[in-house]
């Protein structure tokens, strides 16, 4: 008889040998990185390798020359690429970025798509009220005390997605439903 960890390293072995990108886009402090370590924490105790790539930390380790729109797409593209090298060898990726601008999030897609590996776009969808009572990381505060401009969703645009596989509504969910509906989202489409 096999067991709990054997009876899912089968079936993801089934599902194929390539992993998946799972990017959560959305405003700032709508949920994104939360939700990810969420699922990241299920997918890992069910033993998929999975690996998580917030946009924060990656602007912070490649460093960028700041919060323009052609430095927003750069970061974007980077961690894009990241995600398809790691998805290419087997690893679930879970993507926590705000990525504000759609074409560059497309572009991120059809490389994926390119390198016959699935993308799945998931819109942390919370109004820009709910993330600016959430206001993790203090960027609402400093926007409207004038020390920062380009706060995405405020003075500088984001661009929701159109037809996301996954929309969760992050201000009027508990993180539970939100991870529920990404794991059965993967496992109903066989990409774990």
């Amino acid at each position: 008889m096999l067991t709990e960890l054997q009876a899912t390293k089968t079936e993801s072995q089934r599902a194929g040998a390539g992993g998946v990108t799972l990017w959560l886009t959305g405003l700032p402090s709508a949920g994104k990185s939360t939700v990810a370590r969420a699922a990241a924490e299920v997918l890992a105790r069910r033993g998929h390798r999975v690996e998580i790539l917030d946009g924060d930390e990656i602007r912070a380790v490649f460093g960028s020359s700041g919060f323009d729109r052609a430095a927003r797409d750069e970061n974007v593209r980077r961690i894009g690429w990241l995600a398809e090298l790691l998805a290419r060898n087997g690893v679930t990726v879970l993507v926590a970025s705000i990525a504000p601008y759609r074409e560059t999030r497309d572009q991120v897609r059809a490389s994926h798509e390119r390198a016959g590996l699935p993308f799945v776009e998931v819109h942390a969808a919370a109004s820009v009220e709910s993330c600016v009572a959430r206001d993790v990381k203090g960027l609402y505060a400093r926007q409207r005390r004038g020390e920062i401009s380009g706060v995405t969703g405020i003075d500088d645009p984001y661009e929701s997605p159109v037809a996301p596989e996954l929309r969760l509504y992050t201000d009027r969910e508990d993180v539970s439903l939100s991870v529920a509906a990404v794991i059965e989202y993967l496992t109903t489409h066989e990409l774990v």
